[in-house]
């Protein structure tokens, strides 16, 4: 099964946003090693660590986009779209890796003798850094989101904790420049450190709720709702509704109870209408797929089923 949902038009531009989130990357990169090596900043040196790992996440992130748009195969057969999953797992650990070198540094830094110059260049090659970093991050959400991209959305929340990086730099260097009181530079280097800490432990998290299938309540209920009322149109029942976020989609399942003397056709072709209603309905990309039933018996054959008896 192809990835219908994703029209030439999405890969177009979600190929350009991640393309042009790596080459940012690496020029946000080499600016921040100029501000270190012009400074000796424990802050801007953990701001530079973060853009490292920034690097590195964004070019797995890459990867995964683009294997994410390869179509069901015979050894996947439900696609390649859960890969986002890992991604944004993998996102989140690089930069809970980060998180805990840029702490040791600053701490390592500030107990062997601080020592600082030109703080005002360095200032000044930050703040362009998070201006850029800032518009960056907003325009890949904002992108990923429209685009249903978990993976080009997780990238960009990873842009944006780079930019909040360098906002907390620049407030432990505009601190050292006016009060002369050095320990600023690592406290500040501490501080942001422990926010994109927990930005990276949100990302792990929504990694794993992806990749054990957890239930989205909202998704739920509104599925549930509308096999409700199509149900009572219909005169029939249904049970055993799940679903699951495959990434870029959700597939939903479900059984369709019918009257014993329907016909497999008529069947068929409500199971179809409610199906599509269902696609239609949800805000996310989804495929439907139903198991049909007999009203009369089919408590009798799962028995039977669950017996061994069939």
């Amino acid at each position: 099964m192809e990835m219908d949902h994703i029209t030439s038009e999405d890969r177009k531009v979600l190929q350009f946003a991640m393309l042009l989130s790596l080459v940012i990357g690496f020029v946000m990169l080499a600016i921040k090693i100029g501000a270190y090596l012009l400074t000796g900043s424990a802050a801007i040196l953990s701001d530079a660590a973060e853009s490292v790992v920034h690097v590195a996440a964004v070019a797995f992130a890459a990867y995964s986009l683009r294997l994410s748009f390869k179509p069901a195969d015979d050894s996947h057969l439900y696609g390649h779209e859960k890969i986002s999953f890992f991604s944004a797992g993998f996102e989140g650990a690089m930069i809970v890796i980060a998180a805990i070198y840029i702490i040791y540094e600053a701490i390592m830094k500030w107990l062997h003798g601080l020592v600082l110059e030109n703080l005002g260049t360095g200032t000044l090659l930050t703040l362009l850094a998070m201006l850029v970093n800032g518009l960056l991050g907003w325009y890949l959400i904002r992108t990923g989101r429209k685009r249903k991209s978990l993976i080009l959305e997780a990238n960009g929340k990873h842009v944006l904790t780079d930019s909040i990086t360098s906002l907390g730099v620049i407030v432990g260097l505009v601190l050292t420049l006016f009060t002369g009181w050095l320990p600023w530079d690592p406290i500040c280097a501490i501080l942001v450190a422990l926010n994109i800490l927990v930005s990276g432990i949100g990302l792990i998290s929504r990694s794993i709720t992806g990749l054990m299938d957890q239930a989205d309540p909202a998704i739920q209920n509104e599925i549930q709702a509308i096999l409700s009322e199509e149900s009572e149109r219909y005169q029939i029942e249904f049970h055993a509704l799940k679903h699951r976020n495959m990434g870029n989609r959700f597939w939903v399942d479900f059984h369709l109870l019918f009257p014993a003397e329907t016909t497999i056709s008529e069947a068929h072709r409500i199971a179809t209408i409610i199906e599509d209603r269902i696609e239609r309905a949800l805000e996310v990309p989804a495929t439907v797929t139903t198991h049909l039933e007999a009203i009369e018996d089919h408590q009798e054959i799962h028995a039977a089923k669950k017996a061994g008896h069939l």
